[in-house]
C-alpha cells in the first residue's frame, strides 16, 4: 500500500527556506495542500518570485517572514505572523543553518555564538512561540533539521557539532513534554546534501587543496558516505513530509538519519 499524506489545511513554517533544503520542505508540504511561510535571505525580489510562484503552483497561501535568526523576538514574530494571518501553526520545521570552520583556540567568539545562536537557540525561540497554537489546535508536528553532525563529531566544526547535538537534545525534551498533546518532535539528520551552497564551496576547496572537481567531491565531501553519494533535497524533503503523517504519529523524540551510512560505523 503507498503512504497517502494530505496537508490540506494545515498552517506550516519552513526556518531559512529562500533555498535549498529549507525551499524544498516549502514546497514539499505547498504540493500536498499546506498554507507555507518561508523566511531567509536573499534577493528581495528573487524570494517574491519564488512566494508568489508557490501560491500560483500550489494553490496555497505563502508568506514570506524576514526574521533575523540571531534576534529571539524576531523569531517570535515570525510565528506570531503566521498565527495571526492563519489562524494557527501546525507544522514548525527549524531548518535554518550556518556553518565556519576553525580550530577550536582559533575559532572566532562571534562565529561561535552566531552558529550557536543561529542553529539551536532560534529553534528553541520557534518552538516556545508555536507550542501553544499547536496545542490549541490539537495537533502538531515539530521537525528540527539536525545533521550526522548532530550524531558525531569533526575536526574543526566545534559550534556546528555543538549546536547539532544540542538540537537533539532540545528536540528530545520537547517530544517528551507534548506527548500528550498529539504533537511530535523529531530531527532529521542529513549528511551532505547536494545544494547550490556546497556546490559554490567546491571551487575554493580545489584551489585550496590543489584538488580536482572530482577529487574533492570524492575524497572530501563524500568521504564519509559510504554510498559515496550526495543526499537529496527531495529526499531530505519526503522525510520531512513522511513525518507530518498519520504513520508517523507515533515517532517522537528521535533522530532519523538520512546520510548514505555516514553514521552506521
Amino acid at each position: 500500500m503507498s503512504l497517502q499524506v494530505s496537508l490540506q489545511g494545515k498552517n506550516a513554517i519552513v526556518t531559512g527556506s529562500t533555498s535549498g533544503i529549507g525551499m524544498g520542505i516549502a514546497k514539499a508540504f505547498a504540493k500536498l495542500g499546506a498554507n507555507v511561510l518561508i523566511n531567509g535571505l536573499g534577493d528581495a525580489a528573487q524570494i517574491e518570485t519564488e512566494r508568489a510562484s508557490i501560491e500560483t503552483e500550489f494553490g496555497v497561501k505563502c508568506l514570506y517572514s524576514p526574521a533575523n535568526m540571531m534576534v529571539g523576538s524576531e523569531v517570535t514574530g515570525m510565528v506570531k505572523l503566521a498565527v495571526d494571518t492563519w489562524g494557527g501553526v501546525d507544522i514548525l520545521v527549524n531548518n535554518a543553518g550556518i556553518q565556519f570552520v576553525s580550530p577550536i583556540e582559533e575559532f572566532p567568539d562571534d562565529k561561535f555564538e552566531q552558529i550557536i545562536r543561529i542553529n539551536l537557540v532560534a529553534a528553541f525561540y520557534a518552538i516556545k512561540a508555536a507550542i501553544p497554537s499547536m496545542k490549541t489546535r490539537g495537533w502538531g508536528r515539530i521537525i528540527n533539521i539536525s545533521s550526522a553532525h548532530g550524531l558525531v563529531a569533526s575536526p574543526f566544526k566545534s559550534a556546528y557539532v555543538a549546536a547539532k547535538h544540542g538540537i537533539s537534545g532540545l528536540s528530545k525534551t520537547v517530544a517528551l513534554e507534548v506527548a500528550t498533546s498529539k504533537i511530535t518532535s523529531n530531527c532529521i539528520a542529513p549528511g551532505y546534501v547536494w545544494t547550490p551552497l556546497v556546490e559554490s564551496q567546491i571551487p575554493d576547496t580545489m584551489k585550496a587543496r590543489g584538488m580536482t572537481k572530482e577529487q574533492v567531491i570524492n575524497d572530501v565531501l563524500l568521504h564519509a558516505q559510504p554510498t559515496k553519494e550526495f543526499v537529496t533535497i527531495e529526499q531530505v524533503a519526503d522525510i520531512a513530509c513522511f513525518l507530518c503523517s498519520d504513520a508517523a504519529s507515533a515517532i517522537t523524540g528521535t533522530t532519523l538519519s538520512v546520510d548514505g551510512g555516514w553514521t552506521a560505523a
